[in-house]
């Protein structure tokens, strides 16, 4: 990894990958609210008015259903980051459950500062010492193996900050807005920095999207024979990242079709936006701006984790529908009750976040 960059670098916790288990969204009557969680502001208008335009027959706008692709980032964007991506938070959860094996790691950096709960200075080492946590956690193991302990550590750990598990911090207006654009004829991509085979463990359920509807970063892997059975294994070697420029790649590698709708948060979704916004006809370019320090968090050009401030900058001008948090939207997460885990899926993890990393963090 040596000469990754160090924004590529901070990624490599990303690739790694995330949660399970989340509301469905059900709306009765065709003629019920759609977005009930959405105030009636702009930024429902923007989305309601796209969506008539694409959809209508005769419209001048109309897009084939074929054609009808919505990309959306994950982390800030359909559900919360703070104050630590949830995939990293993890990855650190996983070190503390494999450390009995390991006493060696005591004296280790950067597992003895991971361990001591200190994430700052875990990975101050940059792509180096990510490598080395991400090899710890996830190499060797295979596919099936990975997807278990991942769906695991999903139903049992809870975020250190709201208390509750991390499938239930998704963002309860953006469920709707899936669902509502696949009412709609649209086809739901998620397009993250975030880790694919984390995000294929619960995409389906908490938000209806299916694994080849996932795009993210990747690792590579090996096929191999174990005990006669044909197996993928994990390898600590990075395929793709899938962050900022990479994310139109991405799209064109795994889609083959610009879409007409963008969803992000921060600048690293910047480019899929552009991309996205300048193509013919009608399209949708909207950034969820996290403005509501007492429903969530409050943070956006100085921030470690989600920075937006070439978004806030350009978005407007660029015809980008900025979503405020605070007054957009009515609610933010659904009620707990909504979001529980499957009793066959419980285990003990524990989770313990502390301090966020450094650095140019993006979703």
């Amino acid at each position: 990894m040596r000469g990754v960059p160090p924004r590529r670098a901070r990624l490599l916790v990303v690739f790694l990958g995330l949660a399970l288990a989340g509301p469905t969204v059900s709306y009765g009557s065709p003629h019920q609210d759609p977005l009930p969680s959405w105030n009636d502001l702009g930024a429902k208008r923007a989305l309601t008015t796209f969506v008539e335009r694409v959809t209508r027959t005769g419209s001048p706008d109309f897009v084939p259903e074929a054609d009808r692709i919505a990309v959306f980032d994950n982390d800030g964007t359909l559900w919360s980051e703070m104050p630590l991506y949830f995939q990293a938070a993890y990855i650190f959860d996983r070190l503390r459950e494999l450390a009995p094996a390991h006493p060696e790691w005591k004296q280790t950096e950067p597992f003895a500062a991971a361990l001591e709960g200190n994430v700052r200075s875990a990975l101050s080492g940059g792509a180096p010492a990510l490598l080395a946590l991400a090899a710890a956690t996830h190499a060797g193991v295979t596919t099936e193996e990975f997807r278990q302990n991942v769906r695991r550590w999903l139903t049992t750990a809870r975020h250190p900050e709201k208390n509750r598990p991390y499938p239930e911090l998704v963002f309860q207006p953006m469920l709707e807005a899936l669902a509502y654009l696949r009412a709609n004829g649209f086809t739901t991509y998620i397009v993250s920095g975030g880790g694919i085979d984390f995000m294929r463990v619960f995409a389906h359920e908490v938000y209806d999207i299916p694994p080849e509807q996932v795009i993210g970063s990747q690792s590579r892997a090996a096929y191999e024979v174990r005990d006669g059975t044909p197996v993928l294994r994990k390898l600590p070697e990075i395929e793709f990242v899938n962050d900022g420029a990479g994310k139109p790649i991405g799209i064109h590698q795994h889609i083959g079709r610009r879409p007409i709708a963008a969803f992000g948060n921060s600048d690293g979704d910047f480019e899929m936006l552009e991309w996205t916004t300048s193509g013919p006809g009608a399209r949708l370019g909207v950034l969820v701006h996290h403005d509501d320090a007492e429903r969530e968090w409050a943070y956006d050009r100085e921030s470690d984790i989600g920075r937006l401030a070439r978004g806030l900058d350009e978005g407007p001008g660029r015809g980008w529908t900025v979503v405020s948090m605070k007054r957009d939207w009515r609610s933010i997460h659904p009620p707990a009750a909504t979001a529980q885990p499957a009793a066959s899926d419980r285990g003990d993890a524990t989770p313990k976040t502390a301090d966020r990393p450094p650095g140019d963090a993006t979703s």
